[in-house]
């Protein structure tokens, strides 16, 4: 059973580096646990696989002092434009898109979004509800998350320019 009333999450942040620069970044999930203040540990299900559609993976995350593991497939992979993965437990998919800055301008446009297209399961609505303050706090968490990932990306994607 599903609730397929949740918000899709949109943020983005403009990125002094090339596209080539960010996309290597973003595209190794593996070090999402750099940025994300979720996210603890990425690992392969397969160390040995290359990225790709149907690439799988487990997420060590935390709230507060909750910490829990989920297991994603990506479902998107289109080499220096967008990475997308959906989790199992709770069907969300998260999405990166890189696109360059605006004519003139050198950089990145770098979007990241959670969506929900096929609703949330309700084992994951009653987790949240139970022991994360509730949907809105949480999705407030998310979305505050979301910025923080996005400028930890930044900030190693300029450094190394």
């Amino acid at each position: 059973m599903t609730t397929t009333d949740v918000p899709a999450l949109h943020e983005q942040i403009e990125i002094a580096a090339s596209p080539a620069a960010v996309w290597a970044l973003v595209a190794d999930v593996t070090r999402m646990a750099e940025w994300s203040p979720q996210v603890t540990s990425t690992r392969l299900s397969d160390p040995a696989a290359t990225y790709g559609v149907g690439t799988r993976f487990t997420n060590r995350n935390v709230h507060g002092e909750l910490t829990w593991t989920t297991h994603a497939e990506i479902t998107r992979y289109d080499e220096g434009r967008a990475l997308a993965f959906r989790v199992d437990e709770n069907y969300v998919t998260w999405s990166f898109e890189l696109a360059p800055a605006g004519e003139g301008e050198t950089g990145t446009v770098l979007h990241q979004r959670r969506d929900a297209p096929e609703g949330i399961s309700e084992l994951s609505r009653e987790l949240t509800d139970a022991f994360m303050g509730g949907q809105e706090a949480f999705t407030a968490s998310q979305r505050a998350g979301m910025r923080e990932t996005l400028e930890g990306i930044r900030a190693a994607a300029e450094a190394h320019q």
